[in-house]
């Protein structure tokens, strides 16, 4: 028995010295950043659990089931943790809207509808860093604008660039400045049929040879009834051009269900249309625009549903002539709540804002459409469910960009390696609060945001950080 003992001894002594000779195991990492305690929901990889996100340099590092060491830990216990909202549809791109946007969860925003007919200037603008990341399209509208002279000002035709007729030479013009804006890195090509009644549909399947050729997607605010939906699709087809219809609740109005169907119909025969709605009744656009051109034909009381956003004022026949004069933007009221949730909660459709604020003054749309989204369809309403709520905010507007810019690929998902675009919500309080009388307004229960790494809401409050950089095509 004693000699038993003694080579147990001899077993435990030679296991301490090994023991003592190994080298010490690598204190765990210590990340940048570490998200503890929330509900982690990835749409990309379906997660749904608790988990601490660690984030260094700006990318997820670690997706973890353990707690993390972090240089700041941001606890969100009780919050939903998601990637940031990425929103394919937003014309304020400049600091005001941004900071209306983010409080909204949006970590990424791109102008894809009107575009821009200077790619490289655009991108020069922001350069030095935003709060939220960005990109444009290179647009059909612009160019027009430019080609024919228009008078217009601001986004958009107040004159020949939207109802005249352009020649073989000026069609070639347009074309060339859509492909330089592509070469210089736009993600998209952005057009307005309905911003541009002079443009017959053979120019319109010019402008989408272009983009299919540079293997960008076409994203159109498209003439406004089932008959321009097929004619728009069919110059897709033959373009062989990837179709993204924007706003289809506005869109499409009363014709919400024949829209849809088309949409999907067009789908199943193999075709790569998409689409998207924000969830507010009321348009907004500029009032000078070739969308009010048969104004003088209108009976009196059509003029109510009009709101001039620099006053607030809803117009008669005479404030609305003054106000085609004057310019600016006018809210455009008469959709009603079911046709706004049909377009919402289509699993057809992505949720993007339209979004635009200035001074203040604009629509609820740019500070308010995910957070209403998830306040009202997926908490109070229950007609959507929470994860395809977010799936429609993230993965899938980055699925839509992919393929011209591979980069998306990292937007949009919580997995390891992505990039730290984060958004942490409580879904117990998330809600809206801007009106169409205050747009400025922040949405409730977002009090974290994260871009690149860096925190951009805090507690609720913007910070000073500018993360925020360019989302562009490889220059060519």
């Amino acid at each position: 028995m004693c000699g038993m003992f003694r080579r147990i001894a001899v077993v435990l002594a030679c296991l301490a010295a090994l023991a003592a000779c190994s080298p010490a195991a690598p204190p765990p990492p210590t990340y940048d950043l570490v998200i503890a305690n929330g509900r982690v929901m990835d749409p990309a990889s379906g997660l749904d659990g608790v988990r601490h996100i660690g984030i260094t340099g700006g990318r997820i590092e670690a997706n973890s089931e353990t707690p993390l060491q972090g240089t700041r830990v941001v606890d969100a216990a009780n919050h939903v943790v998601a990637p940031g909202f990425i929103d394919l549809h937003e014309h304020g791109q400049q600091d005001e809207s941004y900071r209306m946007m983010v409080r909204d969860g949006v970590t990424s925003a791109f102008e894809l509808e009107v575009g821009t007919g200077d790619v490289a200037a655009w991108y020069e603008a922001r350069k030095a860093g935003q709060i939220v990341n960005y990109g444009v399209a290179a647009g059909h509208i612009p160019a027009r604008m430019r080609v024919l002279k228009d008078p217009g000002q601001g986004l958009l035709p107040a004159g020949v660039g939207g109802s005249g007729t352009a020649n073989d030479a000026q069609i070639a013009e347009m074309e060339a400045i859509v492909e330089k804006g592509l070469r210089e890195g736009a993600v998209a090509v952005g057009l307005g049929s309905a911003y541009t009644p002079g443009a017959p549909m053979s120019e319109i399947q010019r402008i989408l040879k272009v983009a299919a050729a540079a293997g960008a997607a076409a994203h159109i605010h498209m003439r406004g009834d089932v008959t321009g939906l097929h004619e728009t699709t069919a110059a897709a087809k033959a373009a062989g051009a990837a179709l993204h219809i924007v706003h289809v609740n506005s869109v499409a109005g009363d014709q919400i269900d024949q829209f849809l169907a088309a949409i999907q119909a067009a789908r199943d025969a193999g075709q790569d249309v998409t689409t998207e709605a924000y969830p507010y009744g009321a348009g907004m656009t500029e009032v000078q625009s070739a969308l009010f051109d048969d104004w003088k034909t209108w009976p009196d009381e059509k003029f109510q549903l009009h709101q001039l956003v620099r006053t607030g004022e809803r117009l008669t026949r005479k404030t609305f002539e003054q106000a085609r004069k004057e310019g600016g933007t006018i809210i455009i009221h008469g959709r009603s709540d079911e046709q706004t949730r049909k377009a919402i909660v289509s699993p057809l459709s992505m949720i993007a804002s339209d979004g635009f604020i200035e001074n203040g003054r604009g629509h609820p749309r740019t500070s308010g459409s995910y957070a209403k989204t998830l306040g009202k369809y997926v908490r109070d309403e229950k007609v959507m469910t929470l994860m395809d709520a977010l799936a429609r905010m993230t993965v899938m507007p980055a699925r839509r960009l992919e393929a011209r810019v591979p980069d998306m690929g990292r937007k949009g998902r919580l997995t390891v390696g992505a990039d730290a675009d984060v958004t942490i919500f409580d879904p117990a309080t998330v809600i809206d609060r801007s009106t169409y009388e205050d747009a400025s307004i922040p949405s409730a229960g977002i009090p974290y945001v994260i871009v690149g790494g860096e925190v951009v809401v805090d507690g609720g409050a913007v910070t000073s950080a500018r993360p925020g950089r360019a989302v562009r095509a490889q220059l060519r």
